[in-house]
């Protein structure tokens, strides 16, 4: 690191941490002590401020899949297989994947319950998540496989509306609760309108794995394309994307004129846990205010805050000021009220 440049990697953070605290660098006990308080104050940095910062916003699209109903079906009360024929469930389509995978969803022989796909065991085999509860179906029935929930950027967080999912597609985003209660069975195919971020994580496991729900289940193969705030936020002198920085070349994802803020807030947390309370709230206030500022640096064309009164009663008494039942002079106020 030269002593006159802009903090840029790993090894700049936290061997310009270790300076600031006047603590000899080079020792493997303070150095990762160093880096964990870095990494640390990267993350923070991000937390409630990712949606407004652009360098972690990302953009993708998602391929929506048609509805499968080739060939007949049957299963048995009871039972979790479910039997094919000319089916063709393993067989590749064009977007490269099987007619059918472990997800998705069948209704079988017009049923309103859809049952999940646990596994697809053949090209006439299925095994269900949960076992057929209705009457025996026989051989040569119809069914429909389709999908309503699809992976999504393997480092999605968040998307960067609260409210969209995806504008180019007029894809509005619900919460999780108000999607259940309001489509609780979503069988009903057609146009994706609705969307909602789930968490699909195995039990026993401590990772989400984001995915988004749609309705209604789209009935015919379509491309939307989604914004997000990305959950990596280092990327390797290679150009790998890491959710920490672990190399000392790695760098994070924040612009170079704001990485020193980094510091400033591992400073704070240094202070802090050193019982040097005087010190810590100094690099606190520094980083605050430096926050603030970076929060206020809009972009060119951005929206800003502004009052704009209802001017259209004056405007119109004003291209024809002797028509209308009013007075032509105002001895009450409303000029100054707008009324």
């Amino acid at each position: 690191m030269s002593a006159t440049s802009q903090l840029t990697d790993f090894s700049d953070l936290y061997t310009d941490l270790q300076n600031r605290v006047r603590i000899q660098t080079g020792v493997t006990a303070s150095e990762n002590q160093a880096k964990r308080y870095v990494n640390i104050a990267l993350h923070d940095m991000h937390v409630g401020f990712d949606y407004r910062f652009p360098w972690a916003e990302r953009n993708a699209r998602l391929i929506v899949r048609a509805s499968y109903t080739t060939g007949t079906v049957s299963i048995s009360k009871g039972s979790t297989t479910l039997t094919g024929v000319s089916t063709a469930w393993t067989t590749i389509d064009v977007f490269s994947i099987a007619n059918a995978r472990a997800n998705g969803k069948v209704l079988i022989s017009g049923s309103r319950v859809p049952y999940v796909v646990t596994s697809v065991d053949g090209a006439t085999t299925i095994t269900l998540s949960s076992r057929f509860t209705e009457a025996d179906v026989a051989a040569g029935s119809s069914y429909t496989y389709f999908e309503d929930e699809y992976a999504l950027a393997s480092d999605f967080l968040r998307s960067v509306d609260a409210q969209t999912f995806s504008d180019e597609a007029n894809i509005d985003l619900i919460g999780r609760t108000e999607f259940r209660r309001r489509y609780p069975n979503n069988v009903a195919l057609g146009r994706s309108a609705i969307a909602s971020i789930v968490d699909a994580a195995p039990s026993g496991s401590t990772t989400p794995i984001r995915r988004v729900k749609l309705h209604p289940p789209s009935s015919t193969a379509m491309t939307i394309p989604y914004a997000y705030v990305t959950s990596n936020l280092a990327v390797s002198s290679a150009g790998v994307a890491a959710s920490s920085l672990s190399a000392a070349t790695d760098e994070p994802i924040v612009p170079l004129r704001y990485r020193h803020v980094i510091v400033l807030h591992a400073l704070y947390n240094w202070y802090r846990d050193k019982k040097d309370d005087a010190r810590s709230n100094e690099a606190k206030g520094e980083y605050t205010d430096l926050m603030l500022r970076i929060g206020a640096d809009y972009e060119v064309g951005a929206n800003r805050p502004q009052v704009r009164p209802r001017l259209g009663h004056y405007a119109t008494r004003a291209r024809r000021p002797y028509s209308g039942a009013g007075a032509r002079y105002d001895d009450r106020g409303k000029f100054d009220r707008m009324e």
